[in-house]
């Protein structure tokens, strides 16, 4: 018995190019898996089974990349993500959260059928995501890229530093896991999110920009003392979609070494728990103090 069964199975994976999304690649077309991988960049990894140059802050690009995708969707890994570090606010959201929200209702929920399944990643930056679910719950509404994109700009009209929207989408997306998880019950489809911790990828010295350098950053990552590498993110993302977890759905899978268990011991300060949309972001003196943590 294949315990993960992806042989032969349609994979759409974004972000595929670098990272958690290329380990994840990799792994899905040793496994046997048809690979579709997306990204802005291209995707150099052989075996795949096609690659689309996709902008995931374009709706317009959305749709012509799954113009050229399968009508059968097996599974879904939602990889792609900005830090904020060297994008504006508007694209952070809109790749973080919206072209997610889009491809799921858009494209993916009338090409899967039941035993399909979908993977995000979010983040453990968007922890506590339950507490402060008011600042963005409405969007979950939405039904239209349009109604998202307005939403955004309501929350932030100045199209700033785009660190604060990384906190506000990855919790958006946590909340949206557990929100498309009860709504796709009945439809025999999974839907799961891993939260990694701090990872070495392309988006590393961005993290430490934003942490204060790499010695702060490592001490955020907990006991550990190290980053996780993208393969040890792979393989949990792999076992979400994977046949192992057939009756596994909502899940918000921590891979963090434990760390988040510091801070539910209170053995760690947790810096989470603060508001991600006040007014005060948007001010020109807030914005100046965040561009200290940026490219």
């Amino acid at each position: 018995m294949e315990l993960l069964s992806y042989r032969d199975k349609v994979c759409v994976v974004t972000g595929a190019a670098s990272g958690i999304g290329k380990a994840v690649s990799q792994q899905l077309v040793e496994l046997g898996a048809k690979v579709y991988g997306l990204d802005r960049n291209e995707a150099a990894i052989e075996g795949l089974a096609g690659f689309i140059a996709t902008d995931l802050s374009s709706k317009e690009s959305i749709d012509a990349a799954f113009a050229q995708l399968p009508q059968a969707i097996d599974c879904f890994f939602g990889v792609a993500g900005l830090s904020g570090a060297k994008t504006g606010y508007w694209v952070t959201f809109t790749v973080n959260f919206i072209a997610n929200k889009y491809i799921t209702e858009t494209y993916l929920e009338p090409r899967m059928a039941p035993g399909s399944s979908i993977a995000y990643v979010t983040s453990c930056g968007g922890l506590m995501w339950e507490k402060w679910s008011r600042e963005y719950k409405k969007i979950m509404g939405c039904k239209t890229w349009e109604e998202m994109v307005a939403f955004m700009k309501k929350v932030s009209p100045r199209d700033g530093v785009g660190v604060m929207a990384y906190t506000l989408s990855k919790r958006a997306m946590n909340y949206y896991t557990a929100l498309k998880a009860v709504d796709y019950a009945a439809k025999g489809i999974r839907v799961n999110a891993l939260l990694p911790g701090s990872t070495d990828t392309g988006m590393k010295q961005e993290f430490e920009k934003m942490a204060g350098g790499q010695e702060k950053l490592l001490k955020e990552n907990g006991a550990i003392g190290r980053l996780a590498t993208p393969e040890e993110m792979a393989a949990p993302l792999l076992f979400l979609n994977s046949g192992m977890a057939q009756f596994v759905s909502g899940l918000m899978l921590i891979a963090d070494m434990g760390h988040n268990g510091e801070k539910v011991l209170g053995r760690s300060k947790n810096q989470l728990d603060v508001p991600a949309a006040l007014g005060i972001y948007n001010t020109r003196f807030f914005q100046n103090m965040l561009k200290k943590h940026t490219f």
